[in-house]
């Protein structure tokens, strides 16, 4: 797939797919779009000692970039697993011009941005102290094979329905769902009615809240 690099409103980048005329990330700001999906609606509603996270999908690796950041403003006496699911890795030079580190002020998040991206595919990788990052190349539909452990949050990252309706449909949702634990939280940025209608199937409590900037609301959803 052909890439380019755009500038989002909030001044950080994402990648846009010539092909489906789509953006990795809101236009509205790649940045404040993973901050508020998936930290304060995802991760600060989690208070286990141990945190298995499951993204689909790694794509540019803002999310990691920023639960880190958010990780290291906490006394990290918890763990985060972090298992993330890519079909179509970047390059090395998408890599570089994107540049995420510059978004942080802490003088260590180039070192990090660049752990994160060199760390070997299929491999647990301690990124930092008590955060273990394993990066999975494959198709989604693949999660049926993978071995987990229990899930505690899931970062639903798909590219959107107009161009992957089959990634919004009840059958990746059932995946998804039988490698949560109980009480686990599902985030993710849509909040598409059939998707609501899905999860409340699966036994899922769904709550629509704010959406990030640019978009009314979004879904959290609680597996029961």
């Amino acid at each position: 797939m052909k890439r380019e690099i755009k500038t989002t409103n909030d001044g950080s980048k994402t990648l846009f797919i010539n092909d489906l005329n789509e953006n990795y990330h809101s236009h509205h700001g790649a940045l404040q779009e993973a901050e508020h999906v998936f930290i304060k609606n995802g991760l600060n509603l989690i208070n286990n000692c141990e945190i298995n996270i499951l993204e689909l999908g790694f794509g540019t690796g803002l999310n990691v970039l920023v639960t880190i950041n958010e990780y290291l403003k906490t006394d990290k006496n918890h763990v985060i697993n972090y298992f993330s699911l890519e079909k179509y890795p970047i390059n090395e030079s998408e890599v570089n011009d994107l540049a995420y580190f510059e978004l942080f002020d802490n003088p260590e998040f180039k070192n990090i941005y660049q752990k994160i991206h060199l760390a070997d595919w299929e491999k647990s990788v301690e990124i930092i102290s008590g955060f273990n990052l394993k990066k999975i190349e494959c198709d989604f539909f693949d999660l049926k094979n993978i071995n987990l452990p229990e899930i505690n949050l899931v970062y639903f990252d798909c590219f959107g329905a107009r161009v992957q309706p089959d990634l919004w449909e009840k059958p990746l949702f059932e995946l998804v769902a039988d490698k949560m634990a109980i009480n686990g939280l599902l985030t993710t940025y849509s909040s598409k009615g059939s998707v609501r209608r899905i999860l409340q199937e699966l036994n899922f409590q769904v709550e629509k809240k704010q959406g990030p900037p640019g978009k009314r609301e979004m879904i959290n959803a609680i597996k029961l």
